[in-house]
């Protein structure tokens, strides 16, 4: 905000620009994957898995990808182009820290035109990897939760392949400034009324698991 106008129509509010900007420093920490002679970007890997925990530390959403950690996690937090922020289950705000479980060794690989491809076993055994290692990293956030229950809109698929959990990074993407104003028992209340509201309403318009409005009773 310095030097700026803050009456300007298009500077985006505090919060916003401050969430944009502690991302952007996660996304850009240095990460020294197993086995690697340096360190990368570590929302630049293509393949792997992700955690958002909320002020509480409770595990609220896990996911996956194949197109870049960056990219992904980016779509969730800053706009409304996620199945699971569109149905307003998973609030950006509610998101405290995040924790990412690369997979450099999938780094190269990409997807075939066709199956008849001579590539196309390495793809599936890339997708199989990585649906492991979601479902690995999403039944331990159900075993952690108090709640027993995280806010997916779907269950992850069932692992095909036993995987173990490589190396992750967590860090937080709240400033000390917005911590101080979210984290008010009062705020936080009235935040979550506010999901809520929003989610009874998507879910009286759409079908959904049965295990989401569990969760918020």
């Amino acid at each position: 905000m310095d030097g700026r106008n803050p009456d300007e129509i298009n500077f985006p509010p505090f919060e916003t620009e401050d969430l944009r900007k502690n991302l952007a420093r996660y996304l850009d920490s240095a990460f020294t994957a197993e086995g690697a002679a340096a360190a990368s970007k570590v929302g630049n890997f293509k393949w792997g898995v992700y955690a958002f925990f909320d002020y509480d530390g409770e595990p609220i959403y896990v996911g996956q990808t194949n197109e870049q950690l960056r990219t992904r996690i980016r779509r969730h937090l800053t706009n409304q182009r996620t199945d699971a922020v569109a149905m307003s289950v998973l609030d950006p705000f509610e998101v405290y820290e995040i924790e990412v479980w690369p997979l450099p060794a999938l780094q190269e690989v990409s997807k075939p035109r066709s199956k008849t491809d001579a590539r196309w076993a390495a793809w599936e055994s890339a997708v199989d990897q990585l649906n492991a290692l979601e479902r690995k990293v999403y039944d331990q956030a159900i075993e952690k939760s108090r709640f027993k229950a995280i806010l997916n809109e779907k269950d992850p698929p069932l692992a095909k392949v036993e995987i173990e959990a490589p190396p992750s990074f967590r860090g937080r993407i709240v400033s000390d400034e917005v911590f101080a104003i979210r984290s008010h028992p009062d705020f936080r209340i009235a935040r979550r009324a506010l999901i809520i509201a929003r989610l009874a309403q998507v879910i009286a318009e759409r079908k959904v698991q049965a295990h989401i409005p569990q969760v918020n009773r």
